[in-house]
């Protein structure tokens, strides 16, 4: 049996199909230092957002990722992002997110976990320490900086939220 194609999309001369004319020095692969990120970024009070990856800094088209920083015992203004998904993954510290039309729901997340926010989704992210930094890393689907900060009057006591594998249910 046959195949018209190539499972491995290389033509001929070893190299990908479509791109045998790329300089993959210059537009391959990026390693951009954690001490070199763009701290001009769309901020929301309590927390520092700074860039690694966006399309000037490293040419991509579809994603942005960068740091978060919340300082000991502080915590974010509500804000959503727009339709953008985003992705937060704790390095250190502990988190402690609140959601919702008025952040009545809480969760909390530790160093390895991550963080799935949906877009247009109202949140606070609220660092549980009250003496140690929340360091985390975000990636978003998109590249625009859309951060809408929203004025929101949260419920006292929010309602515990434990995320279930809805596979494994």
């Amino acid at each position: 049996m046959s195949h018209d194609h190539d499972d491995n999309h290389h033509g001929p001369d070893g190299h990908s199909s479509g791109h045998s004319n790329v300089d993959w020095r210059e537009h391959g692969v990026k390693v951009i230092p954690g001490n070199s990120l763009d701290p001009n970024t769309a901020q929301t009070p309590g927390m520092n957002r700074a860039t690694a990856i966006n399309q000037a800094r490293a040419g991509a088209e579809k994603i942005w990722a960068g740091t978060v920083t919340i300082h000991a015992n502080a915590k974010t203004g509500a804000h959503h992002h727009g339709d953008l998904e985003s992705i937060i993954y704790v390095v250190k510290g502990r988190a402690r997110m609140r959601w919702g039309d008025n952040l009545e729901f809480v969760a909390e997340a530790g160093p390895g976990d991550f963080i799935y926010v949906p877009p247009y989704v109202p949140h606070q992210e609220i660092n549980a320490s009250r003496d140690k930094t929340l360091e985390c890393v975000l990636v978003r689907s998109g590249q625009e900086p859309v951060v809408v900060n929203l004025d929101i009057e949260p419920v006292e006591k929010p309602e515990e939220v434990l995320w279930k594998d809805p596979i494994h249910k």
